[in-house]
């Protein structure tokens, strides 16, 4: 049909650089955006062993949210210095969570978590779901500082738990518009800051996305001394 919108593509790797051990992590994305405005996530990340970060981590999660950017359903499946640690599904609806898993440690199981309304993000632990928290900013109010409820997949700032069902929060800063350049290239980007809540020895990760499609570009997190910047970006 003439006009009709088409699904589109665009993929990209992201490299986790600290300050004193260098390339530690990586993480490859593909979306996919259907002509609904439905998009689904596929992501692998991988965290070396180091100085840094003591556990090895693989991590593959496949995430979908709706036109609106809330979750619909999602996969996280987790290795820890090469050995299987979790594998589970999730569920998201109007009022509820729901999960189905599997882990080392605890065996089967299914949660069923109740929440007000549906969640407004998933945090499944890639650093593109980081960014995509922010898709919970109201752009129509004009406080720049803003608090939403939202689900994670696991309380560790690594993920390395689970993966199962926790209620989580996030207090957001808007620091404005700034242009900023990185291996893939140089972006229009929303520089952003959170969470802000007070954690002793947790310090909030400074954010950097562009365009509708929240793309990441940057995050840098001082807690783990560690610079996250997108690499390699391609659209189709």
């Amino acid at each position: 049909m003439t006009g009709a919108k088409k699904r589109r593509h665009y993929s990209g790797k992201i490299v986790y650089i600290g300050d004193e051990v260098g390339e530690r992590g990586r993480e490859w994305f593909d979306v996919t955006v259907e002509p609904d405005g439905t998009r689904t996530l596929r992501a692998k990340c991988e965290i070396d062993g180091s100085t840094v970060h003591n556990t090895q981590l693989l991590r593959d999660v496949t995430l979908t949210l709706d036109a609106n950017w809330l979750p619909q359903d999602a996969f996280v499946r987790i290795s820890a210095n090469d050995r299987f640690m979790g594998s589970s599904w999730f569920s998201f609806g109007e009022g509820f969570v729901e999960c189905e898993g599997f882990t080392a440690g605890e065996g089967r199981f299914s949660q069923r978590v109740e929440v007000d309304s549906w969640p407004r993000s998933f945090g499944a632990h890639p650093v593109v779901c980081d960014i995509w928290h922010l898709a919970g900013w109201d752009w129509t109010s004009p406080e720049k500082s803003q608090r939403w409820k939202t689900i994670m997949s696991s309380p560790l700032s690594s993920g390395a738990s689970g993966p199962m069902i926790g209620k989580s929060g996030i207090h957001a800063e808007y620091l404005g518009q700034e242009k900023v350049t990185v291996k893939a290239g140089t972006f229009d980007t929303h520089h952003f800051v959170y969470p802000l809540t007070k954690t002793p020895g947790f310090t909030p990760e400074h954010c950097w996305y562009a365009g509708d499609d929240l793309l990441f570009v940057k995050i840098r997190w001082d807690t783990l001394k560690t610079t996250y910047e997108l690499a390699e970006y391609r659209e189709g």
